[in-house]
């Protein structure tokens, strides 16, 4: 899939790992391996946030991937990978603001300045796939409040850029769903119609 070659440009390949149960057959084997993937897949993104203006960033693109990794362009075109303490320190500094109603996720007007200048490093973590991820302990405070929703979506770099994470964490969670269809009998043969999970971006 094309996001798996954008990861392999920044060494995030990591072998697949399957829990296999003892004396399954090697099609068994396969589908098994097939659901691993899809399950790491949706439950984890690769995040490329681009600074804007000088200290204002927005989400330049993102796509499921095996391991949640978030890489920093800087206005000088250099890179960075932030390391999860890096990301971590963050978010409880973000959420501290989402607690005393400082934050401009969650103000009305916060659409708006993403919009116009972007937003500060941890706000646009917060504001991407991955934020969901790590932050989730931040919980209905954050995610689901209507204004960090408009917030968010003004968060990335262009609609396009936006539409195409909409639509790759979406094809995830479709395959993952149909792996487990196919996985719900002993020996893969029910097909009953178990709906897929949009996850982080509902509808």
């Amino acid at each position: 899939m094309k996001y798996i070659k954008k990861l392999s440009r920044y060494g995030t390949g990591v072998g697949l790992g399957a829990l296999l149960a003892v004396g399954l057959g090697g099609c068994q084997q396969r589908d098994a391996q097939e659901q691993s993937s899809a399950q790491t897949q949706e439950k984890n993104a690769f995040v490329v946030i681009e600074e804007v203006k000088p200290g204002r960033y927005k989400i330049a693109e993102e796509f499921p991937a095996k391991e949640t990794r978030i890489i920093l362009k800087k206005l000088d075109g250099t890179e960075k990978v932030l390391t999860r303490e890096e990301m971590d320190a963050l978010i409880k500094e973000e959420a501290a603001k989402i607690d005393n109603g400082t934050s401009p996720l969650t103000s009305p007007q916060g659409a708006q300045v993403a919009q116009q200048g972007g937003l500060s490093l941890g706000e646009a973590i917060l504001a991407s796939a991955a934020g969901a991820i790590i932050g989730s302990w931040i919980g209905s405070r954050l995610f689901n409040n209507p204004n960090y929703r408009q917030t968010r979506r003004s968060g990335y770099k262009t609609p396009s850029a936006y539409n195409r994470s909409v639509n790759s964490f979406k094809k995830s969670s479709s395959a993952r769903s149909r792996t487990s269809t196919r996985r719900s009998g002993f020996f893969g043969g029910t097909r009953g119609g178990s709906s897929g999970r949009s996850g982080f971006f509902g509808g």
